[in-house]
């Protein structure tokens, strides 16, 4: 597996960054667990390389947060990763050209460098029960891990 960063609280996996470093590789490359709900892999070919048509089975499965990803593409993220609840733990920085992907306890951000990104989730969205929003922490008590 590559080298990524899992960031944890009690042992649980609140988040997986990767950092650019490992876009590299030939071939496909997966970042996450099988029995994580949400797959995030990495795939580097030639040109004339094909991926055979494939179609996906239904499988039941139970899902009971949202985990998303963001990727930055240019500029630069704080995320400040909070417990289930709402207890402000730390915070990390995320770079261009990396992946977060969000798996557990409550997160917020604040963009460090004007920045562009692409966030992918689970859906459907259901405004009204998906998400609470909380107060952030105070920036003077802002601390990196």
């Amino acid at each position: 597996m590559p080298q990524i960063t899992k960031v944890k609280y009690k042992n649980k996996i609140f988040a997986i960054i990767i950092k650019n470093e490992n876009l590299k590789k030939n071939g496909i490359t997966f970042f996450t667990e099988n029995k994580m709900n949400l797959q995030i892999g990495f795939m580097k070919h030639s040109k004339g390389h094909k991926i055979l048509p494939h179609k996906h089975y239904p499988v039941k499965r139970v899902l009971n947060k949202t985990t998303e990803a963001i990727y930055v593409i240019k500029g630069e993220l704080r995320v400040d990763f909070y417990t289930n609840k709402e207890e402000y733990l730390f915070s990390k920085i995320i770079k261009s050209k990396s992946i977060i992907a969000l798996m557990d306890g409550a997160h917020g951000f604040k963009v460090s460098k004007n920045i562009e990104m692409i966030e992918v989730k689970q859906g459907p969205f259901v405004k009204q029960i998906d998400k609470k929003k909380f107060h952030p922490i105070d920036e003077k008590k802002i601390r990196y891990k």
